[in-house]
């Protein structure tokens, strides 16, 4: 799934690519993409793009006085294209779900693997029509997001701190994989309760965040839209890395498998030497 990093690595793409040229059509190929009728994506064709702008993992492409508003999901990415088939593509079982033509003939396609169908793309008059963009938190790149901010954002919360970290409502772009490279540099249990965080783990936990993110942020600044993903993947550290040696202690990093997902650790940095009993109420080994 693109998180924070990559996404805001398309913004800077599209940010050089769309503004301040006119968009042609705007074609759903897949029925499942758009959320939204009113206004209609015709709506947008003729105008020029003024802004492209990040809420999350929100891209939102500002034509027109409207918002396009687009969620890649798990399986989603967009696809540059310097130019198009003359012929309209045709809805099916492919990975097209939706297609924006420039005047120049070049654009974008928005693609999405797999049967799960979540990726999603909105046109509103005021980005905050959009649901998910309402209930997000704070950005955690954002210059006023500080060790205070912060605090305030965990305060109250009960549950594990791997799940407060990828909670959309409490701080906005953080998924699966740099949550898991967040914690890895904090040296904390992904399951370690919240509640349980004493300053300075809390302090470590905002300066692993602030660093990871903003470290992968880097990274990606300035690649093509078709080079982020193998860019996310190479810098990842311990997300996706089961079996493979700790880049830190050289420990083997571990998994929890869930229904859908699975984390990874390393038991010497994170758990004290403990595995992780893997399970979907996972608790640490006696």
């Amino acid at each position: 799934m693109p998180e924070l990093p990559e996404v805001e690595a398309l913004r800077e793409f599209l940010d050089s690519h769309l503004v301040r040229r006119g968009i042609v059509r705007v074609l759903p190929v897949a029925v499942s993409v758009l959320k939204t009728y009113d206004p209609p994506l015709s709506a947008v064709e003729g105008a020029q793009v003024t802004a492209v702008d990040r809420h999350g993992k929100w891209l939102d492409i500002s034509a027109g006085g409207l918002h396009l508003v687009i969620h890649l999901a798990r399986a989603g990415w967009l696809q540059w294209k310097d130019e198009f088939p003359a012929a309209p593509p045709r809805p099916g079982k492919g990975p097209l779900a939706l297609r924006t033509v420039l005047a120049e003939g070049d654009g974008f396609d928005l693609t999405e693997a797999g049967t799960t169908k979540r990726l999603a793309v909105h046109l509103v008059r005021d980005v905050a029509d959009v649901p998910g963009v309402a209930s997000l938190g704070p950005d955690p790149l954002a210059d006023d997001f500080d060790r205070a901010a912060f605090a305030r954002v965990l305060a109250g919360e009960r549950r594990q701190i791997k799940g407060a970290l990828r909670d959309q409502s409490l701080i906005a772009g953080i998924g699966n994989a740099y949550s898991d490279e967040i914690l890895h540099a904090a040296k904390m249990s992904p399951f370690k309760p919240v509640q349980n965080l004493d300053d300075a783990e809390r302090d470590a936990l905002y300066d692993a965040l602030r660093a990871t993110l903003g470290d992968a942020v880097e990274r990606s600044r300035g690649l093509a839209a078709g080079r982020l993903k193998s860019e996310k993947k190479s810098g990842l550290r311990i997300h996706g890395r089961t079996g493979e040696p700790c880049p830190v202690c050289g420990d083997t990093v571990r998994e929890v498998s869930f229904s859908d997902s699975s984390l990874q650790y390393c038991p010497t940095c994170q758990t004290g030497g403990k595995p992780l009993a893997d399970r979907r109420l996972s608790r640490l080994l006696k």
